[in-house]
């Protein structure tokens, strides 16, 4: 595994930097079902069923939402949102082994960034990374449309040639493909309606079902020359 070049650490958020048997996530698409059964008065299943085909069409249910039926973004973030960060657990040995990564470190996720910050704290690594680029910052466009990685990556100002993204959905490890970044698949790949089935893809170099062994592995390659 060649990491060596690599001085920018790009995390996904949900499902990346706390295990999905959390089911934090599945608390926020509750919400999100109920926010869309309010708003369109329909019954639950149809609800459902739109939240996925949004999330199919336009990346995220609130990409779909703004570009369907204008909501405002910044009520539905905060309603949804609301939810049991208790579930998650403290991560020491993730803590120590991201700690240890040489350069910049960054979190990149569709939610925004006071929802990530929550989930940082509730892990205990909310000390360890230099920015965090939520939704808000990219201008509510969500991974994997690229003007979303462009934004991030200007105001960062980060050479994506030495970059990696580490990420638990396979569409959004496409465009850091493309850019030169390295790219590492977290977890089984399952998100959202078309969940993995076999090889994630090309644009896939790596895939790990344990983000914090993974980056042990690893480490041995980063000290400086």
């Amino acid at each position: 595994m060649d990491f060596s070049h690599v001085r920018v650490w790009i995390f996904d958020l949900d499902n990346t930097l706390y295990p999905p048997e959390a089911q934090l996530f599945a608390q926020i698409e509750t919400r999100m079902t109920a926010w869309m059964m309010r708003l369109l008065g329909v019954p639950q299943d149809h609800a459902d069923r739109l939240r996925a085909e949004y999330w199919r069409l336009h990346g995220t249910t609130l990409a779909g939402l703004m570009a369907e039926h204008a909501i405002n973004p910044q009520a539905y973030l905060a309603d949804v949102h609301d939810i049991d960060f208790s579930v998650l657990d403290p991560a020491p040995d993730l803590a120590r082994a991201i700690a240890a990564l040489p350069g910049r470190r960054i979190v990149h996720t569709n939610g925004d960034a006071a929802y990530a910050r929550r989930v940082l704290a509730a892990r205990g690594l909310q000390d360890l990374f230099d920015a965090v680029y939520g939704i808000e910052e990219t201008g509510f466009l969500p991974k994997p449309v690229p003007e979303a990685f462009a934004r991030v990556i200007a105001a960062s100002g980060i050479d994506p040639r030495q970059a990696a993204f580490f990420e638990d959905d396979p569409r959004n490890l496409q465009v850091p493909h493309d850019l030169g970044m390295r790219t590492v698949l977290v977890g089984s790949g399952r998100h959202g309606p078309d969940a993995l089935q076999g090889d994630p893809g090309a644009h896939v170099h790596y895939h790990t079902d344990d983000l914090t062994a993974f980056l042990c592995r690893i480490a041995p390659q980063l000290q400086p020359n």
